[in-house]
């Protein structure tokens, strides 16, 4: 595994677990990492993730909406 050390300054109140979720949050939204490496990245388990990453303004959802209303659509013909 590779290392990063980062110098924050004292004024910032961030603690390293913070900064690690941010940096995994950040990757896992830009396709670099899946959901189970930003997890493991983090230490947490997959749902862990899943429910902490939003508060960062990530979305595990990352399909437009076109494709939401084109699935529903779709849906919708097996409604009965």
């Amino acid at each position: 595994m590779k290392k990063l050390v980062l110098n924050i300054p004292d004024t910032i109140d961030l603690d390293n677990n913070e900064a690690l979720m941010a940096i995994a949050a950040t990757l896992y939204e830009k396709g670099k990492l899946s959901l189970g490496q930003a997890a493991e990245l983090v230490g947490i388990s997959k749902q862990a993730f899943m429910e902490i990453v939003g508060t960062y303004g990530v979305s595990v959802f990352n399909h437009p909406a076109s494709e939401l209303d084109r699935d529903v659509a779709h849906a919708k013909n097996y409604i009965v």
